[in-house]
């Protein structure tokens, strides 16, 4: 298995790593709401949804052009400010003098070139023929190349019935309302050509036990199928992916489930109907 798989007996340090680092950059960096979270209104998720013909022009840079003076410099500020977190990259944005960063755990966010200044939100474009968020170009091509790495043994795998014509990540929760109501859609949203790929993001740490459990179940399928009817799902313990896809989900904003995106990394929920999410990802 991969190395970033961990024993699910030490599920209790992701929780237990309340630093004041962890809380106050949470706090700061506040991501996209979907789906099950602390707030109601969000359950449908469809704020978050992003338009690929709006964003597929916008000026994003690659991972090569990485700037390493502005993460060391950014680096070494948060760690004077008492903040002890692990900065990827900082990548150029259109721009000038602004920087898109990634951490390790933490969703991405833009610095200036002193590294002194952390932005969160909307930067956008205006000038030609229609405005394009940047920061949502940025974000979708983080997400793209971290989802694209994780291998597929570690997911749970629904595909498509027939012809693939959309593939879908999505972060789940067992105990998720809305997670278990897209569930119920499945053989709905499979016939429509879409392949659903389940990745762990239990939201609380009484819900880890159940995911890792589906995870170590011999049929992870029908674990899964089990969990989402409300059953108590248990296997003998094993190594899991469910820490690495939380801190996976945590570096892309997930703050809730469902949490849905595109090969292409676009975010396009929070929980949609099989027709719904069938014309958000293209597959009609």
């Amino acid at each position: 298995m991969p190395s970033s798989i961990s024993k699910n007996t030490t599920t209790n340090n992701f929780f237990s790593r309340t630093t004041l680092s962890r809380f106050v950059m949470s706090a700061l960096l506040v991501g996209i709401a979907a789906g099950c979270s602390n707030n109601a209104a969000d359950a449908t998720g469809n704020t978050s949804v992003v338009n690929a013909a709006q964003t597929k022009d916008a000026p994003a840079k690659a991972s090569a052009d990485n700037d390493s003076a502005v993460v060391s410099a950014l680096q070494a500020n948060l760690k004077a400010s008492g903040i002890e977190e692990t900065i990827v990259s900082a990548v150029p944005t259109d721009m000038g003098g602004i920087y898109w960063v990634t951490a390790e755990g933490l969703p991405s966010f833009f610095t200036d070139k002193s590294g002194k200044h952390i932005i969160q939100g909307q930067i956008v474009a205006v000038g030609g023929a229609a405005p394009v968020d940047i920061s949502a170009a940025l974000a979708a091509s983080t997400a793209q190349e971290a989802l694209k790495a994780v291998d597929k043994k570690e997911m749970i795998i629904y595909p498509a019935k027939g012809e693939t014509k959309a593939v879908v990540y999505a972060f789940t929760d067992a105990d998720c309302g809305y997670c278990r109501k897209l569930h119920s859609e499945m053989d709905d949203i499979n016939a429509r050509g879409i392949e659903v790929r389940y990745l762990a993001w239990p939201r609380s740490q009484e819900s880890v036990p159940k995911m890792e459990a589906i995870w170590c179940s011999q049929d992870r399928n029908a674990a899964m199928d089990q969990a989402k009817m409300g059953a108590n799902v248990q296997a003998p313990s094993c190594a899991t992916p469910v820490q690495a896809h939380m801190a996976l989900g945590s570096r892309l904003g997930v703050r809730g489930t469902p949490a849905i995106f595109t090969e292409a990394g676009e975010q396009v929920g929070g929980y949609l109907p099989a027709a719904q999410l069938a014309q958000a990802v293209g597959a009609n």
